[in-house]
């Protein structure tokens, strides 16, 4: 999507700091952290929320699952972290495009 500010972020038009990339995912640090580590995982492909996946997104929904954990411990977040998907409007998505919240490094945090 042409308005996507993450789609522009996998094109390479607006700069990330860049924590993994292959050909199906990009993982990048938030520019507005709530903790001392806190980065994305996102799809290259647009996706607008966990709302519009279905049966065909399982592999790719896996895959980010999977990551998660290996690159929070990269991070230094071997004690654990949250990961948070904020789905639609009602949700809290703001950025409709996909994402997995990676957060951690700071003290407990209420749910």
């Amino acid at each position: 999507m042409s308005d996507c500010i993450f789609c522009k972020i996998v094109a390479g038009e607006i700069p990330c700091r860049k924590v993994y990339e292959d050909g199906e995912l990009l993982a990048f640090h938030d520019i507005n952290p709530v903790a001392p580590v806190h980065f994305m995982i996102i799809p290259k492909a647009h996706i607008a929320s966990l709302a519009d996946t279905g049966e065909e997104h399982a592999t790719l929904l896996g895959r980010m699952l999977v990551l998660a954990p290996l690159l929070a411990r990269e991070q230094g977040l071997a004690d654990g972290f949250r990961t948070i998907i904020n789905t639609g409007r009602g949700g809290g998505q703001e950025v409709f495009h996909l994402h997995i919240h990676i957060i951690g490094g700071g003290g407990p945090r209420p749910m």
